[in-house]
């Protein structure tokens, strides 16, 4: 039993912004109000300094499991997003097996039971994710699947990727996603093309290759009805506005993410050889950035998503040119994202409250946690203000592939209530 001091309560689906008395009680929120009295066991903590806000939702995770456990598994990314502030994730279906079987789902939901975080498995596109003959989606759709993709693989034929819109139709709620990348112009890629791909000598990924796929995508998606279609990790400003166009036109079920490390880098970060800004996509120029924090600004962007990557040490460890793509996310999310979008003016704290927690979930047909009493309590705590130093040692996923370990960033993580539990940040 936890009674929060003083709390900002911030709900913006809601219309909920006030401070309060904030009452946790065996997993429900039993009291909000003014100078509560503490029950008697009560834990009473000064909370004036925090917002509890619907507990966030990465909806780009990678679990790794099944397959590559030695970078992750199911209990240690749920520790990581614990720990970061989510109290749920979409698992990405990029495992080994690929998570194109029921099996494969049903195994994920048994091994994530009783966690603090939600796991919520999304599925391949197509088998084996080869981008030829679809997945089962009816079968996967029941055991509660939601997001269909290849991520990390893009369906490059466009008859299957509208195969898979007007298969899709058939199931409420089932929203088709893309890891937007034309692998013809990327091949052996290693950064950004451009001229920082240049100086270094390189091999480049042009934005193009992205925005290629971006486009062709929304055309099939309108050509088929207007299907739920969402870009995973966009990255180029080409792309910003075609999804602002898309949107503009009357494209309404169209939506996108975008992850800190493309609003916070550029490909400059990759001139010292470090692996750990070696991702896919890559980290594009100061022109892109820029448009993508104006596509924050005039409400283009719907999501912040991760796209936590985990890899050993030694696989990061090698030629830059060798090197997997991607970098841990969960644990600085909330603060990189504080520091470079709600402190630098370009977002309210409202609204990403809206962008980590509400439309994740609204996309993914998920219910949007209440804060309000008698309501089962999935919040997220955080210290928006609070300056701290990202230190990888305090993290809790099995990979330390960061740039950013020893920043410091203003707004951290407190704690997250879910599932009955509240566990408190670690960082």
């Amino acid at each position: 039993m936890i009674l929060f001091r003083n709390i900002r309560l911030l709900h913006p689906a809601q219309n909920l912004d006030r401070r309060a008395d904030l009452l946790i009680d065996s997993g429900v929120i039993r009291s909000i109000g003014e100078d509560l009295a503490p029950p008697d066991g009560a834990e009473v903590r000064d909370a004036s300094a925090w917002v509890a806000a619907p507990g966030f939702f990465d909806m780009h995770v990678h679990l790794r499991e099944p397959g590559a456990t030695h970078k992750e598994n199911i209990r240690t990314g749920c520790a990581s997003a614990a720990n970061g502030g989510f109290t749920g994730v979409c698992a990405m279906p990029n495992t080994t097996p690929a998570t194109d079987s029921v099996e494969v789902v049903q195994s994920i939901l048994w091994k994530s039971r009783g966690l603090p975080v939600d796991v919520l498995p999304s599925a391949a596109t197509t088998k084996g994710r080869k981008g030829e003959g679809l997945a089962p989606m009816g079968e996967l759709h029941e055991t509660g699947v939601r997001l269909f993709t290849d991520d990390g693989d893009c369906v490059e034929s466009s008859e299957v990727m509208r195969r898979a819109f007007e298969y899709a139709s058939m199931f409420d709620g089932a929203v088709i996603s893309q890891h937007c990348e034309d692998h013809t112009m990327t091949r052996g890629f290693a950064m950004n093309e451009g001229a920082t791909s240049t100086r270094l000598g390189l091999a480049g990924y042009p934005s193009v290759a992205e925005e290629l796929i971006i486009a062709r995508d929304i055309m099939i998606a309108n050509f088929c009805g207007g299907r739920p279609y969402h870009v995973s990790h966009m990255s180029t400003g080409g792309g910003v506005d075609l999804v602002r166009r898309a949107k503009a036109g009357g494209r309404t079920n169209i939506t996108c993410e975008v992850t800190p490390h493309h609003f916070v880098l550029t490909d400059e970060a990759v001139a010292a050889y470090d692996t750990n800004a070696k991702m896919n996509p890559p980290l594009r120029t100061p022109a892109d950035v820029e448009a993508i924090l104006e596509g924050f600004r005039d409400g283009t962007i719907d999501v912040i998503a991760t796209d936590h990557a985990p890899h050993a040490l030694a696989e990061k460890e090698v030629e830059f040119q060798n090197a997997p793509n991607g970098i841990i996310g969960l644990e600085t999310s909330i603060g990189l994202s504080c520091t470079h979008l709600v402190h630098a003016g370009v977002v309210s704290l409202g609204r990403l409250v809206e962008l980590m927690a509400i439309n994740p979930r609204a996309i993914l047909s998920q219910p949007i946690p209440a804060i309000e009493e008698g309501a089962a309590a999935n919040l997220t705590i955080f210290a928006p203000d609070e300056e701290w130093t990202v230190d990888t040692a305090k993290f809790k996923t099995m990979s330390l592939n960061t740039p950013f370990n020893g920043w410091t960033l203003k707004g951290k993580p407190v704690a997250i209530a879910n599932n009955g539990s509240v566990v408190w940040s670690e960082l």
